[in-house]
């Protein structure tokens, strides 16, 4: 790795019973359920985990007629409900004969057209380089052309369908992952957002420490003010040595925010789409690659999280560091290195307060062995730290 500080180069479906002549309810049986499942990665061996249980929005079908008749998509032969990524951000797989399509609309709180046109800068560029992503549709008879729709205050995009399949944890598509992530970095290094994007992260985020302070009020158990305590010690500790390595000035650029296994679709150890940009911001590129770190080694065996291992995949963690040094100009930087175990604690503490804090559980997981889950992570962490640096090194 560089021994210089860190470079800037890490209402009803488809299907109702009076479906309009555009989506025409005949077409509704061409795409097998074993055409989706295979299709969008769902998120293993992550802490992210959505509760199947939780309903999702959905489209109605005359709105989505009107939506697609604004892109030039030919004759739709099939149409059917597409359930990945957030409930709240209802999609639809669509098969014409200009190719297969994802329509998205965006849920309310994400749907500032400020914001999704700069997270379609990001992908404009990044598709110019050759990265790997799914391409965005245009609408049609517009100019300059857009690539969003808005409707009635809702904004819609369409996107190119890219077959795939989940992370399968190999060591090679882990390098991949690490790879992919130091190209993000290099494409995007010197690109300037027409959009001041946030600057905000799992870092030294202000709502982790009230977060972790009420969750034992939340969930109405004394038993967990230890552990929540913890926590937010922990959590405050990890931030203080991160800022020792010298983060203040590290540099900043778009960063991709969420790299994790669920937001991208392999053939093989092969990436081939990155779907997923909404979390895009500017930030030092040392937060993604430890949030990349910890999340492509985290150990989760079965369905107990007190059965789940303190300790990473040392593995596959020196492969995902591996992969991302291995692009030119693009190598983990000592200071980097110095912090990526007090980043990792932050963000796995992060990621785990917030939902904790709002719903009582953690996905389709009881709140208590999420939480003493991460206390054990936290720990290994926090007595291995050097051990981490020197293995990535």
């Amino acid at each position: 790795s560089a021994p210089a500080s860190a470079s800037a180069p890490r209402a009803s479906p488809p299907g109702a019973d009076d479906p309009s002549p555009a989506l025409p309810s005949s077409a509704l049986s061409h795409f097998r359920s074993s055409d989706l499942s295979a299709s969008y990665a769902d998120r293993p061996s992550t802490l992210h985990d959505p509760d199947p249980s939780l309903g999702h929005t959905t489209f109605d079908l005359s709105e989505a007629a009107i939506v697609l008749s604004n892109y030039d998509l030919g004759v739709i032969s099939a149409v059917r409900e597409f359930r990945r990524g957030s409930r709240h951000s209802p999609k639809l797989l669509i098969k014409s004969e200009k190719g297969a399509f994802i329509l998205k609309r965006r849920a309310h709180g994400r749907d500032d057209p400020v914001k999704v046109a700069f997270t379609h800068q990001v992908q404009r560029k990044l598709a110019k380089a050759g990265y790997p992503l799914p391409r965005i549709a245009l609408v049609r008879n517009t100019d300059p052309p857009l690539s969003m729709l808005n409707l009635g205050g809702r904004i819609y995009e369409l996107f190119e369908y890219v077959r795939g399949e989940p992370y399968d944890m190999s060591l090679h598509a882990t390098y991949e992952a690490g790879q992919g992530l130091a190209l993000f970095h290099k494409i995007l290094a010197e690109e300037k957002p027409d959009w001041e994007p946030p600057g905000t992260s799992y870092h030294r985020a202000s709502f982790v420490p009230p977060n972790l302070a009420f969750i034992p009020h939340r969930l109405n158990d004394g038993s967990l003010v230890e552990i929540s305590d913890f926590l937010r010690d922990a959590y405050i500790q990890a931030g203080n040595r991160v800022e020792d390595a010298g983060f203040a000035a590290w540099p900043r650029q778009i960063a991709h925010g969420d790299w994790h296994p669920g937001n991208m679709l392999f053939r093989g150890s092969k990436i081939v789409a990155v779907i997923d940009y909404d979390t895009a911001r500017v930030l030092p590129r040392g937060v993604d690659v430890a949030n990349g770190a910890l999340q492509f080694s985290i150990t989760r065996t079965g369905g107990d999280p007190d059965e789940w291992t303190a300790e990473p995949d040392e593995g596959r963690l020196k492969r995902f560091c591996r992969g991302y040094d291995s692009v030119a100009l693009a190598l983990i930087s000592q200071d980097e290195l110095r912090a990526m175990p007090w980043l990792m604690i932050e963000a796995i503490i992060a990621e785990a307060a917030l939902p904790i804090a709002a719903t009582g559980r953690f996905g389709r997981f009881d709140a208590p062995p999420i939480l003493r889950m991460v206390q054990r992570k936290v720990r290994w962490l926090q007595s291995h730290g050097e051990r981490i640096a020197r293995l990535v090194a």
